[in-house]
């Protein structure tokens, strides 16, 4: 890879971060969410449902601190906890309708503002941007993360 190129894609990437990290920090303050609260529902969310255990090591915390977090979102009404239909002993969280919607706002919440840059493009602009995008997500998909 180029230096120049390599150079562009690493502002490129810090510019990103920062304005979505700084979107999604302000949403969390302003609906008074913990980052690891809304990080437990982006998770379930994404997955659909998941065991208390496999949230706690997805987020790097012990099952009995994933629980603890699980029992404000449920009582936040955010979250639901039932009975595993395979295995009774274990519980199973999903996210309620309040949840996804959270989850929905906090993910326009920090994309938000890509759609003023979008809007300063020209429409050449904007398909020069697209295909050089899609080019790299095509490169990125060969690549074992």
């Amino acid at each position: 890879m180029s230096p120049p190129l390599l150079a562009t894609l690493q502002e490129w990437l810090r510019v990103i971060m920062r304005f979505s990290m700084r979107n999604f920090m302000l949403y969390a303050r302003e609906h008074n969410y913990s980052i690891a609260q809304l990080n437990a529902l982006f998770r379930i969310y994404h997955r659909g449902s998941c065991g208390i255990s496999e949230l706690g090591d997805e987020m790097g915390v012990t099952s009995a601190a994933a629980s603890q977090l699980l029992d404000r979102l449920v009582q936040q009404g955010l979250a639901i906890r039932s009975e595993d239909v395979h295995d009774r002993r274990n519980k199973v969280v999903h996210l309620t309708e309040a949840g996804r919607a959270i989850v929905q706002e906090a993910m326009a919440a920090r994309q938000g503002w890509l759609e003023e840059v979008v809007n300063q493009l020209t429409p050449q602009e904007q398909q020069q941007v697209e295909d050089a995008i899609r080019l790299l997500l095509d490169k990125m998909r060969t690549l074992n993360p």
